[in-house]
């Protein structure tokens, strides 16, 4: 059940992706944020209520909030990172290192939690992802590549946090119920999101917002919300060094719906990194 909740989930980010980029054309990616956020907040308090678990806020220890509220910070330190490293560097450098985090959450989850059956494997498997990342990183024809390395270093650390995030929240997860944690999680994301709108100025620009993009930033945060709350129950009830790259693979759905919406195609050896990356999530899926 935990590995379809793993599918289920890179499936719904995968469209997250896209639903997104349609809906920040004209708004600003930070505001777009924040208000992607609200909304899977409330869906994610909505499945609270529907799961009945709200009442069991009050067993919840303190090191598990503690690790939960930890989790959240490291997911808007990767959104922070991520977005730095978009307004400095090319598109398609910068994601392919955002997702190196696989590689570092695989890694951790067999040092931090001994997730060590079928070890040969997960190695194996990590070293496809690994190889795929760098095959996919290419620099676009007419991109600036960025002025300078910071884009490197914002890229690089937004995997880092990214990575922390699915281990702390393995630790916070653990007795608490995932539409619970999934929830409180995103609390603490909200209030950073929109601290980083207030602290920009850009609160202003929601007296213009186009309809129609709002809309798609409405619909990106339900499809966020699904997302989470299948990644988060995969997590508690699964392996952390298999559901990350399962996870990880809504760039297949991405790069399907590019083709179909906006007429994106790979290069070769994108393509053949892209297929390296599918192999790698395969064979540690098959030995889950």
């Amino acid at each position: 059940m935990w590995l379809l909740a793993a599918v289920l989930s890179a499936f719904f980010a995968g469209v997250t992706a896209i639903l997104a980029k349609c809906g920040i054309r004209k708004t600003d990616s930070d505001l777009a944020t924040a208000l992607r956020t609200a909304v899977v907040l409330v869906f994610s308090w909505l499945m609270v209520a529907v799961a009945g678990s709200f009442s069991s806020i009050t067993q919840i220890g303190g090191r598990s909030l503690l690790f939960l509220i930890l989790s959240g910070l490291a997911t808007g330190g990767s959104w922070i990172c991520y977005f730095k490293a978009l307004s400095l560097g090319d598109v398609n450098k910068v994601v392919p290192i955002d997702k190196s985090s696989t590689v570092l959450s695989v890694l951790l989850a067999v040092l931090l939690f001994q997730e060590t059956s079928h070890l040969a494997v997960k190695l194996a498997g990590t070293a496809l992802l690994g190889a795929g990342i760098l095959l996919m990183v290419e620099k676009k024809p007419g991109g600036t590549g960025g002025r300078d390395g910071r884009w490197a270093v914002y890229a690089v650390l937004s995997a880092v946090f990214a990575s922390l995030t699915s281990i702390l929240a393995k630790v916070g997860i653990t007795g608490v119920e995932s539409n619970l944690g999934t929830a409180i999680r995103t609390g603490v994301v909200l209030v950073m999101a929109w601290g980083i709108v207030f602290a920009r100025g850009k609160q202003t620009q929601l007296r213009t917002l186009d309809r129609r993009e709002l809309g798609f930033i409405a619909l990106s945060g339900l499809a966020t919300g699904a997302s989470w709350l299948c990644y988060y129950y995969a997590i508690q009830n699964g392996s952390v060094s298999v559901v990350v790259p399962i996870d990880k693979m809504s760039i297949l759905v991405s790069v399907l719906f590019s083709r179909l919406v906006f007429q994106e195609r790979l290069s070769k050896k994108a393509a053949w990194g892209l297929g390296l990356m599918v192999c790698g999530t395969l064979l540690m899926a098959i030995f889950a």
